[in-house]
């Protein structure tokens, strides 16, 4: 079957490109509820911004896959007389790639572009050097001082983010800002589409979700599984590709992109949920690599399995280099094959399964 077609590329793009950081993902989702519309019945949407096209509304037994929708981005904190904008972050902002990169400031009036100034190479004394650091870095956006840049309509609050778009790279690797993981919410509507354009009757209530605000503690699914109260939850997210440069494998495991997707190994991962995904991986011929998270997997996954007296939860994740920097890097080939492998397990789920090791 043709997963990555020249609409589903389109929209990867169209829907990667939008900036939707965390507390500010209402455009984003819009986008991709448009998308989805064909494929699901009808959706769910709650007052913080996360939204579910659900298929099979009707039935009882309830199964999610889940991406999430937001990205990390920083707040306006500070701006001094001379017209510099002092920053903190919304989520896992860095710090150290900052300085020279355009941003994007949100205003009421609109797009407000700026720049994270950095002192001169010939001004800064050898052996001394500072490091970027949260309070050394600032955004200049080109005022004279504090009130022509209120007048322009910055003030503390306004949220930024980078406005670096899509590339392909060497016909094979995505590039972009917030693949971390916008790429969650776009794998796991080809999965509704494949559903649809292949005529797949589940036998079960199918919740496509779309979270919001993970990346400031799993908020939005939080609040979402309790509106859902699933059975099973499928939850994709990123992972780290520890093959480039100055990551110790020995502490980060060896999970790389171009080699499958990535099964979880944690206590939130139940254990015979992961097993059939393993099954249907090997029965399929999907390439996969294991990784262990130990306590916790620090995704959307520790919030559906603690939830709602426990629900079984897997996570399948899609390898990525450069996380939370603008150039962040996936494979193709891992795009397509998350999309398979959950669309593949989901046609290895039945009705009413407990997943028990007590059966």
């Amino acid at each position: 079957m043709k997963i990555l077609d020249k609409k589903a590329l389109t929209f990867l793009e169209q829907y990667l490109n939008n900036a939707s950081p965390t507390g500010y993902e209402s455009k984003g989702q819009k986008i991709w509820m448009d998308y989805l519309k064909p494929y699901v019945d009808e959706f769910i949407t709650d007052v913080y911004g996360t939204a579910v096209g659900v298929i099979n509304p009707e039935a009882e037994y309830k199964v999610v896959i889940e991406g999430h929708s937001d990205e990390i981005s920083w707040y306006v904190n500070y701006i001094t007389d001379k017209g510099l904008i002092y920053v903190i972050r919304n989520g896992g902002s860095d710090h150290q790639i900052a300085p020279s990169k355009w941003v994007n400031i949100h205003t009421k009036k609109g797009i407000v572009q700026g720049v994270f100034g950095w002192p001169a190479i010939h001004t800064r004394k050898n052996g001394k050097e500072e490091s970027p650091k949260l309070d050394n870095i600032f955004i200049d956006i080109g005022a004279k001082d504090k009130k022509e840049v209120e007048k322009m309509g910055v003030h503390v609050g306004c949220v930024i983010t980078y406005p670096d778009t899509f590339k392909i790279l060497n016909k094979d690797k995505f590039l972009c800002r917030a693949i971390d993981n916008r790429a969650g919410g776009f794998m796991i509507a080809q999965v509704a589409r494949l559903l649809s354009e292949n005529k797949v009757k589940l036998p079960f209530g199918l919740y496509i979700t779309n979270s919001v605000q993970e990346e400031v503690g799993l908020r939005g699914a939080e609040m979402i599984t309790q509106t859902i109260q699933p059975n099973v939850a499928l939850v994709t997210d990123v992972c780290h590709d520890t093959s480039t440069p100055m990551i110790n494998q020995k502490e980060e495991g060896d999970t790389q992109i171009g080699k499958g997707p990535v099964i979880s190994y944690a206590p939130a991962i139940q254990n015979l949920l992961r097993e059939r995904i393993l099954e249907t991986a090997e029965a399929k011929k999907i390439p996969f690599q294991r990784h262990a998270s130990s306590r916790y997997t620090g995704t959307d996954t520790d919030a559906f399995a603690y939830s709602n007296g426990g629900v079984a939860s897997a996570l399948i994740s899609l390898p990525l280099r450069y996380m939370h920097t603008t150039v962040e890097m996936v494979h193709r080939d891992d795009v397509e094959n998350v999309i398979r492998l959950i669309y593949e397990t989901l046609l290895n789920i039945k009705e009413g399964e407990t997943f028990s090791y007590f059966d």
